[in-house]
């Protein structure tokens, strides 16, 4: 395909001497660099994936990049987002990217958007810029990049990660595919667990995000195979790379239609799940009006007054390991999950599975990390029978013992 940038900028002999390795490359050259220089790219998000990819195409010489992010760098993020550091621990994720970046490449033009991306706004933030690298860890913000980029007819960089394992693609609409092509329909909310939940293994971002990058250049110099039409499939564990073809659907709802007549819609409400903290969608913790919540104080002070109280902790043994309240009945979301589907398909009875440890005439006081696998399972246990008005969701669950009740407890 052709190059996506035409426009050359001026380069000054200090930068010819910085990017003389790319120069001396007759794929690059001065006038490759030229157009990298001139290049606008927009990252969305500054977090696992963004640090990398900004980090790299800053290094090759980019002349703008858009950031979008409203974060603060907290110390969790450190062990894979290195584009943030201890120093910038409780600032913007925005400032502490400009920081490095222009420390990186001092001719660097950084324009920053500290909002929420939304439908509202996605169009006018994204027409200044050749390239969109989508670096998001939710489906509402991915659906939104797509369908953004489809209407701008603007090639969408993706990359997704969940812990060994990584996703590559280009998703341009013009071209070849889009991501709707692939995934027409979002997954069913809490099917899919988050980073913070499953986890992620620091360096599987550094991987996938370099190859962002990788993709962007080869998209404005207009050389190599992109991976239009093509996603790679990465599992570190197995240091395996598989690639599968990604075809065009012909009925596909946003790129088998003129660009004009596509339609920014509620991607929170699409997919059923919050796109960002700011959200008015209800929260990322499934609930109704009637499901009771109790909070850690609440919970501290039935706990202090000795209370028969049955407190079952759904989180994965794994985490117990790292913090866990004395005296609770530990049983793993996917455990209990398994004997609903067993009792529900007839093929046990109550008594014959994990629940039996669950009485139902008890009142249980459910608590994850944070509130939302735990929310899930009372779902699951009032399917089965389980009286609503004695089931308790804590609030903000082990995160928030550790913060209001016990300051010495690990958090994660």
């Amino acid at each position: 395909m052709q190059a996506l940038v035409t426009e050359q900028a001026t380069l000054s002999n200090e930068e010819i001497r910085r990017y003389s390795r790319h120069v001396i490359m007759p794929e690059v050259g001065i006038e490759g660099q030229r157009k990298l220089k001139a290049a606008k790219v927009l990252l969305i998000g500054t977090g696992g994936l963004g640090s990398p990819t900004a980090l790299y195409l800053a290094a090759a010489g980019i002349g703008t990049m858009g950031l979008v992010d409203y974060d603060v760098v907290d110390e969790s993020n450190l062990h894979r987002q290195v584009i943030h550091g201890l120093s910038t621990v409780g600032k913007s994720k925005l400032d502490s990217a400009e920081i490095r970046l222009k420390d990186i490449n001092p001719d660097i033009q950084i324009v920053k958007y500290n909002v929420p991306l939304t439908s509202d706004n996605a169009l006018e933030i994204f027409e200044p810029y050749d390239v969109i690298i989508d670096g998001t860890d939710n489906f509402p913000t991915r659906y939104l990049v797509n369908d953004a980029c489809a209407k701008l007819g603007k090639p969408n960089v993706y990359g997704s990660i969940f812990r060994f394992e990584g996703q590559l693609s280009v998703f341009y609409a013009q071209e070849g595919p889009c991501y709707r092509c692939m995934f027409p329909e979002p997954p069913p909310p809490g099917l899919v667990p988050s980073c913070a939940e499953g986890g992620v293994l620091g360096i599987l971002p550094g991987t996938i995000g370099t190859m962002q990058a990788t993709e962007a250049i080869k998209l404005i110099l207009g050389i190599g195979e992109p991976m239009i039409g093509r996603m790679m499939l990465y599992d570190a564990l197995e240091m395996s790379f598989t690639t599968i073809k990604v075809h065009k659907n012909p009925d596909c709802p946003v790129c088998s239609i003129p660009r004009e007549q596509v339609e920014l819609i509620d991607y929170e409400m699409f997919c059923g799940a919050p796109a960002h903290d700011h959200s008015l969608y209800s929260s990322d913790i499934p609930t109704d009006d009637d499901m009771r919540v109790m909070t850690v104080k609440e919970l501290k002070a039935r706990i202090d007054r000795g209370d028969n109280t049955l407190i079952l902790d759904v989180r994965e043994p794994h985490e117990w390991e790292i913090s866990a309240l004395d005296g609770t009945l530990r049983i793993p979301k996917g455990t209990i999950q398994a004997a609903k589907n067993a009792v529900l398909a007839g093929r046990k009875l109550r008594e014959e599975t994990v629940l039996a440890d669950l009485p139902m005439d008890a009142e249980i006081i459910v608590h994850c990390r944070s509130g939302k696998r735990s929310a899930d399972v009372i779902h699951m246990l009032r399917e089965i029978g389980y009286d609503v008005n004695k089931l308790y969701n804590v609030e903000g669950g082990i995160l928030a013992w550790a913060k209001e009740i016990d300051p010495t407890m690990p958090s994660y």
